[in-house]
Order: C-alpha cells, then structure tokens, then sequence
C-alpha cells in the first residue's frame, strides 16, 4: 500500500523530469546497483565520471530507490552526487524531500533529521517557510508528511531558530498537518533558553488553542519560565486568593491561570469575550483548570470587557446557585466599580469581604486609593496598618491628594514608615513632596529632598529639576538655582522652557536685567 502511494504522489514528478537527458536504461540500473551493492565511491566516481547530473536527473535516479530496503542505497547517492568532484549539481528543496520521504519510509529517523537539518542551514529566514514547506508537502507520502514537518520544527528549535520554527507551526496547521506535543516542547524549550522568552507564551497559547494539550514536559519548561519572569509566587497567591489554601496547587493549574490572565490582560482589543469564555470552559473539561478557578476567571473576564452590569448579574446568580465567593472576584469587582466612578460600592465591597473574612489584599486596596477619591487617603492608612506595602504610583496618589490639602509634612512621614518597610520611591515621589514643599516656600526641605535623592541614586527627571529651581527663585536665591541648570546640562536631562522663565522672572526682580536677557537670548537660541 506505501508503495503505491510512494508512486501515485511521485507520478506528478513527471513534469518536473520531463527535462532532463535521456539516460540508458543499462546506465541507471548500474549506477543504483552500485549504491546498492555499497561499493566504493571513488570506483563508482572512475565508471560514471561522464555523466553529467542535473537536479531532474537526480529526481529521476532517486525515484529508482522505490523500496524501504533501497533508503540507505538512495542516500549515499544523493550524497555522492552533491560532493562529487567538478559535479556542478546543487540539491533543491524537492531532491531534499525525495530522499527524507525515502528515509522515513525506511524508518531511518536519524538520517532524516540530518538531512532536515540541512535544509534549515539554508532556508533560515520566515518567509522562505511557504516554499520549503510546500515542496515537503507535494513530495511526501500521507504517512509520512506529519512526521517530515514535525521532525523539521524540532530542526529549526534545535537551531535555535525559533520565529522561523513557530512560522513552519502555524502554516502547517494551515494545511492539515498535525504539530505534536513533542514538537511543541521543544520550541518552547529552544525559546525559553532564548533572548526571545516573551514569545514562549504566544507559542503556548496557539498550542492550547490548537488543542495541543500540555504533558509534564510542556508545563515543566512554563514553570521554568514563570521562576525566570519572577511570576511564579505572583500567580500562586491568585490561586490562594480563589482557592481554599489546603486544595493542591498542581503545574496544570498555575501555568494555564496564568496564560488566562496574560490573555485577559490584552481586553477586547485583542480578544472576545466568547473566544475567552469557550477556552476557559474547554480547559474545565480537559481539567487543566479547577472548576472554582475558571468561573472565577470567567467572572473576571465579563469585568475586564466592560460588562460590569452584567458581571454583577452573573455573580449573583452564581451564588445563588453555591459559588462560594472568593477575594479574587470581590477585588475584581472593587477594580470595576472604582473605574466606574462607584467609589462609595466599591468600599462596601471591600467591607462585605471582611464580613466574610474574605482578607483585601494590596491590589483591593490600590483600586480604591488610585480612584482618587477622597477616601483614599483613609483606606490608604489601612492598607500600611494591615501590612501592604503600595507601588509607587497608588503612593503618589496618596502625596498628590495630601500636598493638595497642604499636609505635606504627613506625606513626607508616611514615605519614611514605608521606607522603612523596603518602599522604593520615584522621581516623582520627591517631585509631588517638593512642590508640596514650594507651596509652603520651605527651600530647606526642598534642598534636602534633592539630597535624599542623590544619596539614595534616584535619578531627578525634569519635574525635579524645575521644582527646585521655582523655589529657589520665589525665595529670591536665583544665583543658586542657576546652578542646578548646570547641573540638568551636565546630566544631559531635557532642558525645558519653564526652567528659563522661572530664572528670568527671578532676576528681573532682583533688578538684574543684564543676566534676564542674557538667559532670554540663550533660550530663543534653544528653539525649546
């Protein structure tokens, strides 16, 4: 039966031979003997060193090696051909294809490989993967394409060849050809060893997409990766949050949570809510998930499109019917609603789970503070009283409302408990405390906060720079405040209009004209 579909696929190689030089039958038959007898290539090279090989040649010869037993006797010749002395054939992608469609038949997977191997020497750029993959196709035999085009993806991976490699994936999945979980971990392996790590989880997801399912290998290396990103504690406290802490954390579980947020994270742009909601319930059925981890993840999926009405429809009627809440819901809607502007909901939400000794944890309360409410402050001291320590952007919320309310001394106090408690701050942490500081005209504490920053090696940012010298100048040390425009020349920060303005209107109400106009003509110079 192979046999007969050996001939029927090579049958439309007629067209493709049609040119080459009629050869005698006697001189083909004795050429494959002797490749079949295994005879020494130089003795062979002496008798045939007349005849002249092209590549329709070379198909023709090929096709002569019609049995498995024949596979070897067809690569030693292909072979010879190539490396024949003077031999100004080159081998095309279709005499590759011949000879590997011979070999697998043959079962001689090693001789495959390296003949594929070959093959991705030469063709190592994306776009050649439509033509190198067609003529595989074309060539090979039924039985043996899937195995051809998985055997060329593992090529390409080992070559660390890896966009061409998830290229030659998706085209063939194109065209009826099955990728093999074996294939599949072994780019994924190729791209997490790689500078290209980001890629792995678009590999990953087209896999599961493709219901390639993931063995122990495949979630093995996504672990591997989850430690390298430094993910790996973040998404196990997510499965804390859903989960009853005794239930096993199994890889399954931590590694398709965390391609689901991943996939949540991108929004409607990039995804439907349907798409979405059929993978979540296809990852239930195949058990890559527990069942309270999906509904959870499809709750928090409606919240993420926008659908936040209809989230808190779907979760009432989800209760009622026995899901058990769990924080990781409750803060996904606490984020909802604060968006919403529903800051006061969102607050009773955060005591409902409290009543439930459901415990908030940093982002439930982050969503609140970062509302820009004005409970933030308030549930911001909850937050530090309970332990969190904040980002910087929820604690420049906080500065920002405090110095708006002139209460900078307490900002300035609370970024000493955090600091105390490993908080890092920003430039724009001290921009935020200084201007709260320039309000009040205490330049003291405006020089000392541009000395805390150079001690601790935060880079001062253009906002810093112009705070400082505003207060400089309203306090009437304009000589001093020029040298920190010095200082932004000397540290290549970009010079900015405002810093110019804030020095001339200084001089020229110390009466010093001459330096005003000499920092107005340099400042029409900059064209800022």
């Amino acid at each position: 039966m192979a046999s007969k579909l050996f001939f029927s696929r090579f049958s439309r190689l007629q067209t493709h031979t049609a040119s080459f030089s009629k050869l005698d039958d006697d001189v083909v038959a004795a050429l494959c003997n002797s490749f079949r007898a295994r005879r020494n290539w130089d003795s062979i090279t002496h008798q045939f060193r007349s005849l002249d090989l092209n590549d329709s040649l070379v198909q023709h010869l090929l096709m002569q090696f019609n049995s498995p037993s024949d596979a070897k006797a067809a690569l030693g010749f292909f072979h010879w051909a190539a490396t024949r002395p003077n031999s100004t054939f080159q081998p095309t992608t279709r005499s590759y294809a011949i000879t590997i469609n011979l070999l697998l038949r043959a079962n001689l997977l090693v001789h495959a490989r390296a003949l594929l191997r070959s093959l991705t020497k030469t063709n190592t750029h994306s776009h050649a993967v439509p033509a190198l993959v067609d003529s595989l196709l074309d060539v090979l035999v039924s039985t043996s394409r899937d195995l051809a085009v998985n055997l060329l993806i593992q090529a390409y991976a080992k070559a660390r060849l890896t966009d061409v490699a998830f290229h030659v994936c998706r085209y063939v999945e194109e065209h009826g050809v099955s990728v093999t979980v074996v294939s599949f971990n072994a780019l994924l392996h190729a791209v997490q060893r790689s500078e290209k790590c980001f890629l792995v989880w678009e590999v990953y997801e087209f896999m599961i997409r493709r219901r390639i399912y993931p063995n122990l290998t495949s979630l093995r290396i996504m672990v591997d990766v989850l430690c390298k990103e430094g993910e790996l504690q973040k998404i196990v406290d997510t499965l804390d949050r859903i989960m009853r802490r005794s239930t096993f954390r199994s890889p399954s579980m931590i590694v398709n949570c965390s391609l689901m947020l991943r996939i949540l994270e991108r929004g409607r742009v990039a995804e439907s809510e349907s798409d979405v909601v059929v993978l979540l319930k296809r990852m239930l059925q195949k058990n890559l998930l527990h069942e309270n981890v999906v509904w959870s993840l499809v709750l928090h999926a409606k919240v993420a499109f926008g659908d936040l009405d209809s989230a808190w429809g779907l979760y009432g009627e989800m209760v009622r019917r026995g899901f058990e809440p769990n924080a990781f819901v409750y803060t996904s809607f606490v984020g909802a609603f604060c968006r919403d502007g529903r800051v006061g909901e969102a607050i009773s939400l955060v005591r409902e789970m409290e009543g439930k000794e459901l415990r908030p944890y940093g982002e439930t309360y982050e969503h609140v503070v970062a509302a820009d409410s004005e409970e933030c402050v308030r549930v911001f001291d909850e937050m530090v009283r309970v332990g969190f320590v904040p980002g910087c952007v929820v604690f420049n919320k906080v500065v920002e409302r405090l110095c708006e309310k002139g209460e900078v001394e307490k900002a300035n106090g609370m970024l000493s408990v955090l600091m105390d408690k490993g908080f890092s701050p920003d430039d724009v942490t001290y921009s935020l405390l200084m201007q709260g500081y320039t309000r009040k005209e205490e330049v003291q504490e405006v020089l000392k906060l541009y000395y805390e920053m150079e001690y601790k090696r935060v880079n001062p940012g253009l906002s810093v720079f112009v705070t400082v010298v505003r207060c400089l100048c309203r306090c009437g040390k304009v000589e001093e405040a020029e040298r920190y425009l010095r200082v932004m020349r000397e540290r290549v920060v970009a010079l900015d209009a405002c810093v110019y303005e804030e020095l001339i209107d200084g001089y020229i109400k110390k009466g010093d004209t001459a330096r005003a106009l000499y920092l107005q003509e340099e400042l029409a110079s900059l064209e800022l």
